[in-house]
């Protein structure tokens, strides 16, 4: 792992993740690949990391970057003068990078292991209640590994997943600059309310990314109150090398309510892969001294076992597993779960969709359907109408108004940052019970036509 002194653009097929970037470069693209010399770009001591290799494959991963030597110089050219800035909403970018699944859908897969929480809310020891509600927080690390880009929501989009899971989950933008989603989701043993704001900063081949935001959780049962600070995230080889995501650092569950905690620390990777997808960590009592060890990976499994006050296991015990990735589909073109495909499905959507439900989405569902043309320009049309309705609301003087949550006036310290509070106001699980207890007609909701709009469109 080190820092690569880049020398001669490797000669390599444009395919993947970035591949069409230079769409967005107008005539940088067509200038010639010695204008756009590493020299010419100064693109010393740009880091490449070969995740599986030791430090002497730097060069050689290099040459596996999803660029045409051109193409990727042209990028470079255009992408340095954001190094160190949050790139979050600074640049378009096209849809070939994309999956067919929005950022509230891509926050939803977080409930594919809910069945933790509910273990974590029947539990009556306190620390093995951290044990699950801290496994289910690391088991959508899996699905986060994605390099695909989820497509940005737009304000007033909604997300409301399939029934009849146990847990109903809802998501809502709130805020398009800065982006800025709130979610709540609640079964008979626990609510789950989150604020998110992601934070992020370009660093020339990587993207850090930091989770600005708050999560709580309550269960039901004793009303216990537990708080989730995650690890940030970093996006490796964004422009030389294969992309792939790392997420080093601790996350953090405190129970507010007793005072117990669990810290796991989620491994970097090494040279040839090692630790990359390793968490270790304890659950720590009220006096911050451990009584269980945790340790697994994040793609595959999580273990515990009883410790002593030096963190060594207790004679007698044994790991034992409290949480296992589910099995996927092979070969799947996005790198879905069998969860993720549902999420997406009109097959398994609830009745009668809000119109602002991100499914509705004519850009995700074109590229769902395979029409990278059609879906590009749906993104820009959608876009745009977004653009036309901020100013119609700054001529008009008004704010947006947040439907389904409320801006309270509580303001959370982060690690990452402050943070205005998003309150779930309940109206729509009140929609959501009258729409499913009405004899109304059924309809096709692949027929609704995507509308989360505050205004009608311009004649």
């Amino acid at each position: 792992m080190s820092n690569l002194p880049v020398t001669d653009p490797p000669e390599t097929k444009s395919t993947g993740f970035f591949a069409s970037m230079s769409s967005m470069f107008g005539s940088a693209r067509r200038e010639s690949s010695r204008s756009h010399s590493p020299e010419r770009l100064n693109l010393e001591g740009l880091e490449v990391i070969n995740p599986e290799g030791g430090k002497d494959d730097a060069a050689e991963e290099a040459k596996k970057g999803r660029f045409k030597p051109e193409e990727r110089d042209s990028f470079f050219k255009m992408m340095k003068n954001y190094i160190g800035a949050d790139v979050t909403s600074l640049v378009t970018l096209p849809v070939t990078i994309f999956e067919p699944m929005t950022m509230l859908q891509k926050m939803a897969e977080l409930m594919e292991y809910s069945h933790l929480l509910d273990k974590a809310d029947e539990c009556e020891d306190p620390y093995m209640r951290l044990v699950y509600a801290s496994s289910w927080a690391v088991s959508v690390y899996y699905a986060y590994q994605r390099t695909w880009k989820p497509f940005n929501p737009i304000l007033g989009e909604t997300y409301d997943p399939p029934p009849p899971q146990k847990t109903n989950f809802f998501k809502f933008q709130v805020s398009h600059h800065p982006p800025m989603s709130a979610g709540h989701a609640e079964n008979e043993h626990f609510t789950y309310d989150i604020t998110s704001k992601l934070k992020t900063k370009f660093l020339g081949n990587s993207l850090d990314v930091y989770p600005l935001g708050r999560t709580r959780v309550t269960l039901k049962r004793d009303g216990v109150i537990l708080d989730l600070v995650p690890p940030p995230t970093k996006v490796n080889n964004l422009i030389f090398g294969r992309t792939w995501i790392e997420s080093p650092g601790e996350m953090i569950m405190t129970n507010l309510t007793t005072g117990e905690k669990v810290v796991l620390y989620f491994q970097p990777c090494g040279w040839f892969g090692a630790g990359r997808y390793e968490v270790d960590g304890y659950v720590y009592n009220a006096a911050e001294e451990p009584e269980i060890l945790i340790t697994g990976k994040w793609n595959e499994s999580m273990q515990y076992q009883p410790c002593d006050l030096e963190g060594e296991p207790r004679p007698g015990t044994e790991l034992k597993e409290v949480w296992h990735v589910a099995d996927v589909p092979e070969d799947d073109k996005f790198d879905y779960t069998y969860f993720a495909h549902k999420l997406n499905s009109f097959d398994t959507a609830p009745r009668k969709l809000l119109p602002s439900d991100s499914r509705l989405r004519p850009d995700r569902y074109a590229l769902e359907m395979g029409n990278i043309t059609k879906s590009g320009a749906e993104k820009s049309r959608l876009e745009e109408r977004q653009r036309a309705e901020k100013k119609i609301r700054e001529a008009k003087g008004e704010t947006f108004k947040t439907k389904w949550f409320d801006i309270t006036k509580e303001v959370a310290t982060t690690p990452w940052g402050d943070l205005e509070i998003c309150k779930y106001n309940g109206k729509y699980t009140q929609h959501r019970a009258a729409i499913d207890s009405s004899d109304i007609d059924e309809v096709d909701n692949k027929s609704v036509e995507f509308n989360p709009w505050q205004y009608p469109p311009p004649s």
